[in-house]
C-alpha cells in the first residue's frame, strides 16, 4: 500500500476556496475539490471531514484575508478617509473586472446561494460583513479626528451604506463594466 501524498493543509484550504469562489458551494463537487487541490478525494475528505466542513474553512480563511486586505487598504497608506474608502472600492472592482472569470466575492457569492437556508453560512457572511463595517466605521471616525469626514456624518450609518455599495458593486462586477461601477463608487461617496 502507498503511502498518502503529504500537502500543506492551508494550501490546500485556499486552493479549495478559488474552486469554492467560481463554482458556489453546490456547483464545486468533490471530484471538482481534488482536481483544484491535486489531493484525492479519500484524503481531502480523511483531512478536512466534509466538503462542508472544507468550505466552512474557505469561508474562514475567505474572511480572515479579506479583514486583512480591508485594514490595509484603510489604514496603511496616507490620505483622507475618502480617498483611502475610494482606493478599496477600486481596488476591489478593477480586481473583479481583470479576472479571467468574473466571480465577485465569495462572501456575496455565498449569502446568495446559501444565506437565510444555512445558518452556519449566514453567520459566517454575517461576520466578515461586520467585521468590514467596524473597519470602515472606525476609518470614518478617524477621519472625523483628522477633520476630513465632517462631525456631523453619522459614522455608523455610513459604514453601512459603504458595505452595502460593496456587495452591490461584487455582484454588479460580474455583469456591468468599470464606469458603471466607477460611479457607483463615486455616489456613495458623496455623503462624507
Amino acid at each position: 500500500m502507498g503511502r498518502p501524498k503529504e500537502f500543506e493543509p492551508d494550501a490546500v484550504v485556499a486552493q479549495a476556496m478559488e474552486a469554492f469562489w467560481t463554482g458556489g458551494y453546490a456547483g464545486t463537487s468533490p471530484a471538482d475539490l481534488a482536481e483544484a487541490t491535486g489531493v484525492g478525494k479519500g484524503s481531502l475528505y480523511h483531512a478536512f471531514g466534509s466538503k462542508r466542513e472544507l468550505f466552512d474553512k474557505a469561508l474562514d480563511m475567505y474572511g480572515q484575508g479579506g479583514s486583512e486586505l480591508t485594514e490595509a487598504y484603510l489604514n496603511d497608506e496616507p490620505g483622507t478617509a475618502k480617498e483611502r474608502i475610494r482606493a478599496y472600492l477600486e481596488f476591489l472592482v478593477d480586481t473583479d473586472l481583470d479576472g479571467p472569470v468574473r466571480r465577485g466575492c465569495l462572501a456575496a457569492n455565498t449569502a446568495l446561494e446559501l444565506g437565510g437556508r444555512d445558518p452556519e453560512a449566514t453567520e459566517a457572511v454575517r461576520r466578515m460583513t461586520d467585521r468590514t463595517i467596524e473597519l470602515l466605521t472606525a476609518r470614518l471616525r478617524r477621519g472625523q479626528r483628522d477633520g476630513d469626514v465632517a462631525p456631523g456624518v453619522d459614522v455608523v450609518a455610513q459604514a453601512h451604506l459603504v458595505m452595502n455599495t460593496i456587495v452591490g458593486l461584487r455582484v454588479m462586477a460580474r455583469t456591468h463594466q468599470g464606469p458603471v461601477l466607477y460611479g457607483i463608487i463615486e455616489s456613495a461617496l458623496a455623503g462624507f
